[in-house]
């Protein structure tokens, strides 16, 4: 594999070319109108650009990507995540005009896509799994049969897609009809397909993956947990690795162990190779339940690399040159900890609600244990097309404790003026007591977080800088014997 092109845009997208250069692979970009000026288009040694700025008519048109890496000579095609990197059909399509998709083949794609048929390809592997239904369903009043028979509250989620679309909690019999009714509705808009399944509603659970890795050999390992409970709608903001709950003594010590095995053997169940992620939920007695599978790089994967020492896109252009994993299990430890804050250019004190605009400053932070993985600069416009997603800021230290001291410095280090960004947000999730201490979970935002609780925050740090100041000031004169 002499060239790769990279299907994507922004932070992914240089993510991916700076491993590929490192490993003298010539890279392509790709690009709409709109990112004719950015980073990841400077850096590549080729670029294409697909079309108009909405992804429909740039990034999403299978045909014009092939089309690129054709013309460009590219033997291999990365897609990154989002957009395409979980189309079986682009896959497919990538890989008829012999061109390699640096990813899992057509079939994985498709079953872990859907999570019935997930759940079906899982079910001979001793895989544990929340109570429900395991088959696809719109009718409110077998539904409400189910609801009884499992207990509620339940969740209904879309069987077609993820990212919290279709995805309703029904705490009672009473509400069942306008959850479905709902669900139903969101999913038929935004996959097409309305069906939905319905399953036990874990409470007070935690969200906990497993990163693996598998080679078209029948080798298959597993890159230990990263921790994904700090959500807002269904949406990961912070991640970790390790889990606290898996690496104090809350639970058994056999539990990463037991969790890493049921992750290897979905890989297996799906036949699965390249990088991929397997989501369970985590009860707070220590059980644990597959959601789904990421048939992709997961935008937390840094977290892993870093605990780890394991360049994940590296591995995946590997294993798409057919070769062996270097890597055996035994030969993984845990090696401190890391935390990633995700960067949205969103106004977490309007309901995180878009912020687009120009980018008048912005100065990343730097130093020992920071990495910033983004794909914008000073002086940049953030389009409305895309995912409001500007940055990664991860931070790594010997102990969980030093990771996020280094987070909090890095928050402030961090400026950005022009748009609305979630920064705040993450300053006041690595503050709160119950993230530093370990004890949380999914609800850790609805719990805990509101508009007030940030202004409150920054309102300490003002009056804790300011008595700072004054202090100084207060000392500088008395060194000048100056009469206060």
């Amino acid at each position: 594999m002499k060239k790769i092109l990279i299907a994507n845009r922004g932070e992914i997208a240089l993510r991916v070319m700076r491993t590929a250069k490192r490993m003298g692979i010539k890279t392509v970009a790709v690009f709409s109108e709109v990112d004719r000026g950015a980073p990841h288009v400077r850096f590549a040694d080729e670029a294409v650009l697909l079309g108009p700025a909405p992804s429909n008519q740039s990034y999403l048109v299978m045909d014009k990507v092939i089309q690129a890496a054709k013309d460009t000579g590219a033997d291999g095609i990365h897609p990154g995540y989002g957009f395409l990197s979980e189309n079986a059909e682009f896959a497919q399509k990538v890989e008829a005009v012999g061109i390699t998709f640096i990813g899992p083949k057509p079939h994985a794609i498709e079953v872990m896509g859907n999570k019935l048929a997930a759940k079906e390809a899982v079910a001979d592997y001793d895989i544990p799994m929340v109570p429900g239904i395991e088959e696809a369903i719109t009718d409110v009043e077998l539904a409400a049969k189910i609801g009884d028979e499992v207990g509620y509250p339940i969740l209904i989620k879309a069987a077609a897609g993820g990212g919290g679309k279709g995805m309703r909690i029904v705490e009672n019999r009473e509400g069942l009809r306008e959850g479905m009714e709902r669900a139903i509705s969101e999913a038929t808009s935004a996959f097409g397909d309305g069906s939905v399944f319905i399953e036990k509603y874990v409470t007070q659970p935690r969200h906990i993956e497993i990163q693996v890795l598998a080679d078209n050999h029948g080798n298959v390992i597993h890159l230990f947990e990263r921790e994904c409970s700090v959500q807002r709608r269904h949406q990961k903001v912070v991640e970790e690795a390790p889990a606290v709950p898996l690496s104090g003594g809350t639970f058994p010590q056999d539990l990463r162990d037991r969790m890493g095995e049921a992750a290897v053997k979905v890989a297996k169940a799906c036949d699965y190779s390249g990088a991929g992620t397997v989501e369970f939920l985590l009860d707070g007695q220590g059980n644990f339940y597959f959601l789904e599978m990421n048939t992709r790089l997961q935008v937390e994967h840094p977290v892993s690399e870093l605990i780890t020492g394991v360049d994940l896109v590296e591995q995946q252009i590997r294993v798409a040159r057919n070769e062996v994993l270097s890597i055996r299990q035994e030969d993984l430890t845990i090696k401190g900890h890391a935390i990633e804050l995700r960067v949205y250019a969103e106004d977490p004190l309007n309901n995180f609600l878009p912020s687009i605009g120009n980018l008048e400053t912005y100065k990343i932070p730097t130093g020992d244990g920071i990495r910033v993985d983004d794909g914008f600069e000073e002086g940049m416009d953030v389009p409305i097309y895309y995912d409001p997603m500007i940055a990664k800021l991860i931070t790594y230290g010997a102990t969980r404790d030093e990771a996020l001291q280094r987070m909090r410095q890095a928050i402030d280090d961090y400026h950005i003026k022009g748009i609305e960004t979630t920064l705040s947000f993450g300053r006041f999730v690595v503050n709160h007591e119950a993230f530093i201490s370990g004890h949380f979970d999914t609800g850790f935002v609805k719990e805990h977080y509101s508009p007030e609780a940030i202004l409150a925050d920054q309102h300490r740090e003002e009056a804790i800088a300011a008595a700072v100041g004054a202090r100084l000031f207060t000392e500088a004169l008395k060194t000048l014997s100056v009469p206060v």
